[in-house]
């Protein structure tokens, strides 16, 4: 990727970000508060992050091996995925963000179709890790309210049996998705939206054959290279359980729950209920409302009080803050290819 076009990615996402300072609506002296209260969990919640995004660059390298080498070094491959998160918080629905500024970092170390094909691939793992974690979080729900541990009313009840049809949908079409490939299905679909048709049509057109190509690739990491789809799904499903323990620290500091691993438990559920609502409303930057809202509707199902929701909520903001922060200075640096990173058959494939 040249300069000029990394420093248009950089500037939609550094817009995004000072809106929505502008539009964060908490007081300063609150936000000083709640972060000093937060002490060295804080530090302890960023350095999770650390982890977790290492384990997506390695859930992203063994998808990329599982259709040839992986030439580009592991560090570059986490800079870029710190980067490509970094996009999708910032930007509505990472339609300017993450998964563009990928494909085009990519493509010098192992071409176009590989490149597309593994974003696709990760996008795709990412997602349908979340839906098997929604729907774990449904059957653990369930459990704790046979036990006691938490309420059922038919309002909830409801709530839970659209979440498993939701889920189960969204598995169903994602293994089938991986069986036969998306991509020109995708495309189908788009060419019957207003506006859309042309841009389909050309789209269709002049890269027919390399659609297809993409969807082999797809299919083929399912039926050929099964140790590659299910050790990138068990990282991610691994990765968002471990996201859990970002809402664990913080309960602590509130002493909610008892500390151990019914707190954990807690922490897991409110994780994943939120998640959903947040992600029901993609197209919003940084899910502005959304999560906030969803925090503070999960800590009340736990009988939890507003105000453990509403710190919950702001330190996870001030993380989103410090780490889109910092996938967007990782953009600006380490970008040089050098001769022994990019081989000569990519070259010519391009």
């Amino acid at each position: 990727m040249n300069n000029k076009t990394r420093n248009i990615f950089f500037a939609f996402g550094l817009i995004a970000v000072i809106v929505m300072l502008f539009t964060f609506k908490v007081s300063f002296t609150q936000l000083w508060r709640d972060i000093t209260h937060a002490g060295y969990w804080l530090i302890a919640i960023l350095l999770l992050w650390v982890v977790l995004y290492t384990m997506n660059a390695w859930t992203w390298r063994i998808i990329i091996r599982g259709s040839g080498p992986c030439r580009i070094p592991f560090w570059r491959l986490l800079k870029i995925t710190i980067t490509g998160f970094a996009l999708n918080y910032a930007t509505p629905a990472g339609l300017m963000g993450g998964e563009p500024y990928k494909i085009m970092e990519l493509k010098p170390f192992i071409g176009t179709q590989r490149a597309t094909s593994s974003v696709l691939l990760f996008a795709m793992m990412h997602i349908f890790s979340h839906f098997w974690f929604w729907a774990t979080s449904i059957l653990v729900y369930a459990i704790l309210a046979l036990t006691g541990n938490l309420g059922m009313s038919i309002g909830m009840g409801t709530i839970l049996l659209l979440m498993l049809l939701f889920c189960s949908g969204g598995i169903y079409l994602f293994s089938r998705g991986y069986k036969n490939g998306m991509v020109v299905r995708l495309v189908s679909i788009l060419s019957h939206m207003p506006g859309l048709k042309r841009w389909t049509a050309s789209l269709i057109e002049k890269h027919q054959e390399d659609l297809h190509n993409i969807d082999q690739q797809i299919a083929a990491l399912h039926k050929q290279n099964k140790r590659s789809f299910y050790g990138s799904f068990a990282l991610e499903y691994i990765g968002r359980i471990m996201q859990s323990f970002e809402i664990y620290f913080m309960l602590i500091l509130f002493d909610a729950g008892d500390g151990g691993a019914l707190t954990f438990v807690y922490s897991f559920l409110i994780l994943s209920f939120t998640s959903l609502f947040a992600n029901l409303l993609f197209f919003m930057p940084l899910q502005l409302g959304g999560r906030e809202g969803g925090f503070a509707m999960s800590v009340a199902q736990m009988g939890m009080t507003s105000d453990i929701g509403m710190f919950v909520s702001i330190i996870c903001r001030v993380r989103e803050l410090v780490w889109t922060a910092i996938g967007l200075l990782l953009m600006k640096v380490g970008n040089k290819v050098t001769d022994t990173e990019t081989p000569s058959d990519v070259e010519k494939e391009d």
